[in-house]
């Protein structure tokens, strides 16, 4: 089946591949102060698949910020309790609570949603 969580060398964006792996992850996400964006997409999204590379950009560029990658097909009650319609959606979180939401593979609002949060850190 492959690894339930990972993180391949040529992406900093890392995907979660199950329920209990994701759980793990928020709860380390809660005891953080890092800005966390969920990719929500699906392997069938030509959107989705369009973004990817813009996605891994910025996981490169943002190094603070963790992005996070999640398939809608194997996580769906995941993307049900951020209430997922479309995607790709893009749900930006800090300390467990949604600061900032794109729907759509918009990069330029995703990049300006970012910065935002940056500068409101800041």
């Amino acid at each position: 089946m492959g690894n339930l969580f990972s993180r391949t060398s040529s992406s900093l964006v890392i995907t979660i591949h199950s329920k209990g792996k994701w759980n793990q992850h928020w709860q380390s996400h809660l005891q953080s102060n890092k800005l966390m964006v969920i990719d929500f997409s699906a392997s069938s999204c030509g959107p989705c698949r369009f973004i990817e590379p813009e996605i891994n950009a910025m996981a490169a560029r943002y190094i603070g910020i963790e992005f996070v990658k999640i398939d809608i097909d194997k996580l769906p009650e995941v993307a049900e309790k951020w209430d997922v319609e479309v995607v790709p959606t893009f749900v930006l979180v800090k300390r467990g609570k949604e600061v900032g939401r794109v729907v759509g593979a918009d990069k330029k609002e995703l990049e300006e949603s970012i910065q935002q949060q940056q500068q409101q850190r800041n």
